[in-house]
């Protein structure tokens, strides 16, 4: 009787650890999707600032032109 006790031990301890391995599991395939989701949103983020710095840079470059035309008609 001894010896099924001490099975029927192991196994209860043997299905916690399956239970909880199935647990984590699923817990880190979550935070692997959401980690594919931040890595995509970082990277939509990422090409909106080049773009935005593209076009930052083609505004100053026609406020020089513009203060260029009037130091021009000034001068």
């Amino acid at each position: 009787m001894d010896n099924q006790t001490n099975l029927e031990k192991l196994n209860d301890k043997v299905s916690q650890i399956l239970q909880q391995y199935h647990s984590l599991k699923g817990e880190n395939e979550m935070i692997r999707n959401e980690l594919v989701t931040l890595k995509a949103e970082r990277e939509i983020k990422n090409q909106e600032i080049e773009k935005l710095s593209e076009e930052n840079a083609m505004k100053d470059l026609e406020i020089e032109e513009i203060v260029n035309k009037i130091e021009s008609i000034l001068g």
